[in-house]
């Protein structure tokens, strides 16, 4: 940044107020969620009170997907006294963040009639152009992409396009990507800012079939819009040498490389702006659950990717599932951190994979930090499939459970729906984690949901912990002949299930969670907790149950501990963690050191969104959506809340 600008900046700042500033969708490019700040306290959490709220009304209107898919999951910014976030629908709101006044507001308007895969927007993204001069015309912008895959910018004082950049203000990604659909093809994360360009992934409605639209990831030029630079995860047939082979798998076919899809990185992007890197989490590639038409290890598809960011090229590059069949994405954004270790300062990434597994690597060489061992996984697949024989496993504690599930592992809260999980588990086929998908039913724990999902995690860097919330319910997964998928699916024999064509290939797939017939999972809980890792020694801090059974069951069962959940946490310098996320309707605050739960707050709605927390006018707040998520089923919102200590007089 030029002398000016920073001066610029720093002025705007002390004009506010702002002590700390929450720039990016993490706190900044790290993607740490943790906030210097030690006005709150553990000694006086107890003491926060709504500060202010704001309502949004983007309840879903007349989106059609609103009923089974809509979700608040905004993490955002602040930046010069005022707060910007997304909403789903297309909205972006700017707000005074002393009071939640609205300063205003700018409509996308996306179009509502399409089936969009997923109707989530978690943030947007500032820039500061360095050649603008204060106070000038997009000097300051925020930008933002939408589900109908559009790249806007936005003037940040005022809300209006950027009209330099693209096309009066936007690039349309989805052009020059293989589309099969639009609907299908999204974008649900901020794009990262790396220097004067936007960093960008993709999110791609899973398992309709082999040949989906390509999981590019792509860089503009935040000053007029155009590509600087792209990389695809999957090499394609004209990159392939001919009669090139895979170490495990053999010949790579050349009609294989070219119709496979995926492997998006469909979760936030990190960057290192010291050493221009852009850190890059990839997805699966198509489709989830069966990869007879993908042979090989499908490298760079789950795996986590450190890219020059001025080039795009790869600088080195870690797989995490070989040849993934359980939908176990990267979804969390890549967390860099500096260990402390005997003296020594690594400065490393933290990755956490859906199926429980935590991996750390040095963020310059790629090397581990803590040891990565391949074993020997499950092998009995399904006629034309062909497990990986082995897969990597991290010497950090797992997150969630892996082993085999059994019928005695079977809970229920009666007699008679304990014994209806041990009859249903019994039938199926479940040999711990990466067994393979079957035509009769396989059990996944974790499940597709995670284990660790897009919440991610956040670090206290003085404690040196790094604290996640994990889900532990089981999936089932089964494999349908694609003569008999139709009409099994017609048929009304399994309801509740989730179908998908996965066209292609010789089978559809119908999975859904492991829940008994009253729709409690047939599992023990703790169903979500909270874990502290310890990345200094490689060990478990603690870990505590995560929400309660509160607002899905009736009121007798209220007291089962550890919740389903969806968010993350935020960390602050003080010792205290705060996270929404689980199916009960509150916000807590955790003691970092020990997990103590220390404060909770009912909300009006479901928190399935990541807080942040800021410091204006001498005053430290804390800030979470709660808007509720559809496909959790927790109470819908339209709400933005703000808490803090009481204001002295």
């Amino acid at each position: 940044m030029r002398a000016v600008a920073l001066f610029g900046a720093l002025a705007v700042s002390l004009a506010h107020g702002a002590a700390f500033e929450w720039t990016a969708y993490g706190g900044d490019g790290r993607g740490q969620r943790h906030a210097p700040l030690t006005q709150i306290t553990p000694e006086n959490v107890a003491g926060l009170e709504l500060a202010w709220s704001f309502r949004t009304g983007e309840l879903g209107g007349n989106f059609i997907r609103a009923s089974d898919a809509l979700t608040f999951e905004a993490t955002p910014l602040m930046v010069g006294g005022v707060l910007y976030f997304p909403t789903a629908t297309g909205k972006v709101f700017a707000l005074d963040a002393a009071t939640g006044q609205e300063r205003w507001r700018f409509d996308a308007e996306i179009d509502p009639g399409r089936y969009y895969s997923e109707m989530a927007s978690r943030g947007v993204s500032y820039w500061r152009d360095a050649n603008a001069s204060a106070g000038s015309a997009c000097a300051e912008r925020i930008v933002y992409a939408s589900i109908d895959a559009r790249l806007l910018e936005l003037d940040a004082h005022t809300g209006k396009r950027c009209a330099d950049f693209g096309a009066n203000g936007e690039v349309a990604l989805w052009k020059g990507i293989r589309l099969r659909s639009r609907a299908d093809y999204e974008v649900t994360s901020p794009p990262v800012v790396a220097g004067d360009v936007a960093v960008v992934g993709s999110s791609i409605g899973d398992n309709r079939g082999t040949d989906l639209e390509l999981g590019t990831v792509r860089a503009f030029d935040l000053r007029n819009g155009r590509e600087v630079w792209h990389w695809d995860p999957i090499p394609r047939a004209a990159a392939i040498p001919r009669g090139a082979t895979d170490p495990d798998f053999g010949d790579i076919d050349d009609q294989q490389a070219r119709w496979t899809g995926a492997a998006n990185a469909w979760a936030p992007l990190s960057v290192d702006t010291e050493r221009g890197l852009v850190f890059v989490p990839t997805g699966s590639a198509s489709p989830d659950f069966f990869g007879g038409e993908r042979k090989g290890d499908d490298h760079w598809a789950n795996s986590v990717v450190a890219l020059r960011a001025a080039t795009g090229e790869v600088v080195w590059a870690k797989q995490l599932v070989h040849h993934d069949l359980w939908d176990y994405d990267l979804a969390s954004q890549p967390t860099l951190v500096d260990i402390e270790r005997d003296g020594t300062k690594i400065p490393a990434v933290v990755q956490l994979v859906k199926n429980g597994e935590v991996f750390v690597f040095n963020r310059e060489t790629g090397e581990p930090v803590f040891p990565v061992a391949e074993r020997a996984v499950p092998q009995d697949a399904v006629a034309g499939e062909a497990p990986s024989p082995t897969q990597p496993f991290s010497s950090l504690p797992h997150l969630s459970p892996d082993a085999p599930v059994t019928p005695d592992d079977a809970y229920g809260i009666t007699f008679w729906d304990r014994g209806k999980c041990r009859d249903l588990i019994a039938s199926l086929h479940s040999e711990g984690i990466y067994t393979p998908p079957s035509l009769g039913g396989s059990l996944m724990r974790p499940g597709n949901a995670g284990g660790a999902n897009w919440g991610g995690g956040a670090w206290d860097p003085q404690r040196q912990l790094f604290v996640v919330n994990v889900m532990d319910i089981p999936f089932v997964v089964a494999l349908v002949p694609r003569d008999k998928l139709d009409a099994e699916r017609e048929s009304g024999a399994y309801p509740g299930w989730e179908y998908a064509r996965q066209t292609g290939t010789p089978y559809g797939m119908r999975r859904k969670p492991l829940f008994s017939p009253w729709g409690a999972p047939c599992t023990k809980p703790p169903w979500g907790k909270l874990v502290a890792l310890d990345l200094v020694h490689g060990k478990l801090a603690w870990e505590r149950p995560l929400g309660t059974s509160r607002d899905r069951a009736p009121w007798p069962f209220w007291g089962i501990e550890g919740a389903p959940n969806v968010g993350g946490p935020l960390t602050t310098a003080s010792g205290l963690v705060f996270i929404g996320a689980t199916t009960d309707n509150f916000l807590r605050a955790f003691d970092t050191a020990t997990g103590a739960e220390l404060w909770k707050m009912r909300l009006p709605a479901g928190a399935q969104a990541t807080p942040m927390s800021y410091e204006l006018g001498g005053r430290q707040y804390v800030v979470v959506a709660a808007g509720g998520h559809a496909k959790l089923g927790t109470t819908r919102g339209d709400y933005l809340l703000a808490y803090a200590l009481p204001a002295t007089r």
